[in-house]
């Protein structure tokens, strides 16, 4: 089977760090070119991982007619207008999370991905884990029966007021650059949307949440309490554990975490833990959305589920007053 041509729209530290180094050890991805607003940046890019082609201004690689993927690393803001254009000119996108602003953004995009006759797939590269495979195994078997309560927080230091990351105009906040994984978290593991959400948040001066605590309550009695900040001092905390009616499911794990990781089930007093092998998991989706461009398979990331996050994304936005 042959490999896709993948196009780099944008030069963000996430596609140097993480996604590009994970193309790299896939088997279908090709990295053919690479775009930024600064010419010596993607040539800088292009070298650094061998990609055929560095463009100036991102409309250039979206005219290049052999690229057929785009992978979308560009600020919060900035998805919904280019995930678009890249649509338009027939190329499969893999955008970063969060998707889209709103729910209302995130259905146009994906309105013109069916149009166009190409997939769209939001980039939650940890949900390709085999680990999240493992642990909603553990649920749908019933090893821990009906899910009571379950937590994820991932709180990071506190970040500068003039960080893209904390500017309301790019779409900044903890909820929007953090909260999106516990968020998702949560609703793959529960499967459906809360009846209820409830929300409060501190705010920084330029009217930012620093840090937001999330319910989610569903009428069968599951509760999701979920946390996301940027305060710390130093470090980082990735929560996560699930309580059912018949047993606990505990993992020190973080966030896109690779290699050996332990979970522990504990049910009527004995603990068993458990070892899952997983790879680099920017690696399992760009390969996964490599392989729906060349066999036609399902993005593992759904339309339906990105839309489900954004919408209790909305709800969360509202109680906070954001």
């Amino acid at each position: 089977m042959r490999k896709v041509k993948w196009g780099v729209l944008g030069t963000a530290d996430i596609a140097w760090g993480q996604t590009i180094p994970g193309m790299l050890r896939t088997e279908h991805c090709e990295l053919y070119a690479v775009a930024g607003r600064k010419t010596e940046k993607a040539e800088r890019y292009r070298d650094a991982f061998g990609f055929r082609k560095a463009y100036t201004g991102y409309e250039a690689l979206l005219e290049d007619a052999e690229v057929e993927a785009v992978y979308i690393p560009l600020p919060n803001d900035l998805h919904y207008e280019w995930t678009i254009k890249a649509l338009k000119a027939k190329k499969h996108v893999l955008c970063e999370k969060p998707l889209a602003a709103n729910e209302k953004q995130a259905e146009e995009m994906f309105r013109a991905a069916e149009e166009n006759g190409v997939n769209l797939m939001e980039a939650f590269a940890y949900l390709h884990s085999p680990f999240v495979s493992a642990v909603r195994e553990e649920i749908d078997s019933g090893a821990v029966g009906e899910i009571r309560y379950l937590e994820s927080a991932f709180i990071t230091p506190r970040r500068p007021d003039t960080d893209i990351r904390l500017r309301k105009e790019t779409c900044g906040g903890a909820l929007y650059d953090l909260g999106c994984y516990c968020v998702s978290m949560a609703l793959w593991m529960l499967g459906r949307e809360p009846d209820e959400v409830r929300a409060s948040a501190q705010f920084s001066d330029k009217k930012v949440d620093l840090f937001t605590s999330v319910l989610l309550l569903y009428k069968n009695g599951a509760v999701a309490d979920l946390d996301c900040g940027m305060l710390l001092p130093e470090g980082r905390l990735d929560r996560f554990r699930i309580h059912g009616t018949r047993g606990t499911i505990v993992s020190p794990v973080e966030f896109n975490q690779c290699g050996k990781i332990p979970y522990t089930v504990i049910r009527d007093g004995a603990a068993v833990t458990k070892e899952v092998d997983a790879p680099n998991n920017y690696a399992l989706e760009a390969e996964q959305m490599s392989l729906c461009v060349l066999r036609g398979d399902r993005p593992h990331v759904s339309k339906e589920f990105s839309l489900r996050v954004a919408r209790v994304t909305d709800r969360i936005l509202r109680e906070i007053g954001y």
